[in-house]
């Protein structure tokens, strides 16, 4: 009888302190969710206030291996930081006053003859499709095949001038060019001057018995974002360069445009491609069909062509690799919900936030597989250590 009682205190016990000390748990986690929710919050209110300061906050994180290396040279952090950033801003500026008078001149062109492009397009498609599609459907197809093309075109234009204009809205910070050209510059320098002094400092806040794991997060997360967001940046300026180059070669009309646009967006997966292929063959088109100059529609194909091959082959496979975590679809789920959440600011954040997300998920499952509520047994699979 002795026996039984003590066994009944003991379960019983056992469930009160399974009960108080659940309640702590749940405490915390009320408080986490909380400050994650105000956080958001803020960032959400002051997002054209923070565009600046996250704008140097992700200079700084690019540059800093670079001021690790001047260091191992012999270089003091400031004065490899002083280097670093003298040298980000004078190149910055070249390229500017290098890139942005072509790129202007050719954006106000492109708009000026964009209305008669398209109508020059539907004419080209309506000549070569019309007589077929008379015979299957007389010419009430062939008129429902010009309304379409004409709403299509103007459904897309009207979503990529909504979207562009949330960008804008969202951060209204661009407006204000001396804020990015002078606040940036600024808060990039004195964060890569303390950056090891500030990773330490976060550091020492974790608690002794959980800091193995949050560091090995953080090297999954810092991983992943470097590996993505450096490669895709290499990535984004060769391509870039190479439709740019490519199509002014050929002799394409707005060629180095449609080529900076087709790298710049190479960051969003398969959507650079296929906007500057469309694009590009669009203009072709408009430009080639009439002489019946096939030489240099194929041009125009087979750079995209190139390029793309040159992109999965080569380019991406040594700059970004296969081991960044990053599944394409969520990567263009997180830019353009960011994107039209917090405008460019989201952008900026996009990736480094589903980086996180990405690699606190795959911890998640790591530990729910290993545990009891997935092998349904009273113990659990011991778990590898974390490196």
């Amino acid at each position: 009888m002795d026996d039984l009682d003590h066994a009944v205190a003991h379960a019983t016990s056992g469930r009160v302190q399974v009960r108080v000390e659940g309640r702590p748990m749940r405490g915390r986690a009320m408080i986490g969710l909380a400050a994650l929710a105000v956080a958001v919050l803020l960032l959400y209110l002051l997002r054209d206030v923070i565009l600046p300061f996250a704008a140097g906050l992700a200079l700084a994180y690019l540059l800093d291996p670079l001021a690790d290396r001047l260091q191992r040279m012999g270089l003091g952090r400031l004065t490899a930081s002083l280097l670093i950033l003298a040298l980000f801003v004078v190149a910055l500026l070249l390229t500017l006053l290098i890139v942005a008078p072509i790129a202007a001149k050719q954006v106000a062109g492109l708009i000026e003859t964009l209305p008669g492009a398209i109508s020059r397009l539907q004419g080209i498609v309506v000549e070569r499709a019309g007589p077929l599609l008379e015979r299957v459907g007389g010419t009430d197809v062939l008129n429902d095949l010009q309304s379409s093309v004409g709403t299509l075109v103007s459904q897309g234009g009207t979503w990529m001038m909504t979207f562009l204009r949330s960008l804008w809205s969202g951060g209204q910070a661009l407006i204000s060019i001396a804020s990015l050209l002078v606040v940036t510059p600024v808060v990039a320098f004195y964060i890569l001057v303390d950056w090891d002094r500030m990773v330490a400092k976060i550091d020492g806040w974790v608690p002794p018995r959980h800091r193995d794991t949050v560091r090995c997060l953080g090297r999954e997360v810092d991983a992943a974002i470097t590996g993505f967001l450096r490669g895709q940046t290499l990535v984004c300026l060769i391509l870039g360069t190479f439709y740019a180059v490519g199509l002014f070669l050929v002799g394409l009309n707005f060629g180095v445009l449609i080529g900076l646009i087709a790298g710049f967006l190479t960051f969003i997966p398969y959507v650079g491609t296929l906007t500057g292929f469309l694009l590009s063959v669009g203009v072709a088109l408009v430009q080639y069909w009439p002489n019946s100059d096939w030489l240099h529609i194929g041009l125009t194909i087979g750079v995209f062509l190139l390029g793309q091959f040159l992109e999965g082959n080569v380019i991406s496979p040594k700059l970004v690799g296969d081991s960044v975590g990053l599944h394409p679809v969520w990567l263009m789920f997180a830019l353009l919900a960011f994107g039209s959440l917090f405008g460019f600011l989201g952008l900026l954040i996009a990736v480094p936030v589903a980086a996180s997300i990405g690699v606190l998920v795959r911890f998640a499952l790591r530990r729910y597989l290993q545990s009891p509520l997935y092998h349904g047994s009273g113990t659990a699979v011991a778990a590898k250590p974390e490196m």
